[in-house]
């Protein structure tokens, strides 16, 4: 088992995110003899199904960088009801009227979080409040819809392709349309990951995995530099994405471009 990496892992509907990460760390656990750290990288509601990334060992270091990967979806909105939720969990009504339009808008977009959501306000999570009664409205936050596809439709459903950053909340983009609530909803890609390529028992080498970023293959002084968190020299840029910093085949550390240098900030021993 690497010492770090990501399971591309299929979530059935009916387990939560949190499930399935204490299965994994269990598992790995036992066949390691020893704890091993788990974590995620985004979560997926209880109901929807398709792919988490789910970070084995030293990769729930480098969880902000696969975190902020765009997120592709499959959803199927129920038309002619609503939802409390937002979803099918939820408390559900059929209002007969059917949304005016099926058109999902794109761009970027200020999105309010919805009430049944794991946003915090006042220190507590809105679900939280919800489930007391206590309905809070969380300030609305920039997302970016990059395509809403509409795939199929009749009466009572419509089916689309929606891809989207980080922290976009599908269901509220269903939910929007009017009379209409989140059915369904597979997570099919997160970033260059693909629920085809998933499997429960399949770890990724977190340099694999990471390949998405630019990477900077070091010397022997300098990898002995980066892995003590000194800056590395790189020709001036100012494209902001994190480097990956290499050597021999290992991966040392990511790095923030600063002028004519990177500067680590995850550092894997």
């Amino acid at each position: 088992m690497p010492d770090a990496g990501v399971l591309l892992y299929p979530k059935p509907a009916g387990v939560t995110s949190h499930d399935v990460v204490a299965q994994v760390r269990r598992r790995l656990s036992e066949e390691a003899g020893r704890r091993v750290k788990v974590g995620h990288a985004g979560t997926l509601d209880p109901f929807a199904t398709g792919l988490l990334l789910v970070l084995v060992g030293g990769a729930t270091r480098a969880q902000r960088f696969l975190m902020a990967l765009p997120k592709t979806y499959r959803a199927v909105a129920r038309l002619g009801w609503t939802s409390d939720t937002g979803d099918r969990d939820g408390q559900l009504e059929h209002t007969g009227r059917l949304p005016d339009s099926l058109a999902i808008p794109t761009g970027e977009l200020q999105q309010v979080p919805p009430a049944y959501s794991a946003v915090k306000v006042g220190g507590e999570r809105l679900y939280k409040k919800a489930r007391r009664g206590e309905f809070v409205q969380a300030d609305a936050r920039p997302v970016t819809v990059y395509r809403a596809e509409l795939l199929s439709h009749d009466d009572e459903r419509a089916e689309f392709a929606i891809e989207c950053s980080s922290g976009t909340y599908v269901r509220s983009l269903i939910t929007d349309l009017g009379d209409a609530y989140c059915e369904e909803l597979e997570r099919t890609a997160i970033g260059p990951f693909r629920l085809e390529d998933a499997s429960e028992e399949r770890i990724v080498p977190l340099i694999d995995a990471l390949d998405f970023l630019p990477e900077r293959a070091l010397g022997d002084d300098e990898a002995i530099k980066a892995a003590n968190g000194v800056a590395v020299p790189t020709p001036d840029t100012r494209d902001p994405t994190p480097v990956r910093l290499t050597h021999d085949d290992r991966l040392v550390a990511i790095a923030e471009p600063a002028a004519d240098e990177l500067r680590p900030t995850v550092v894997f021993k």
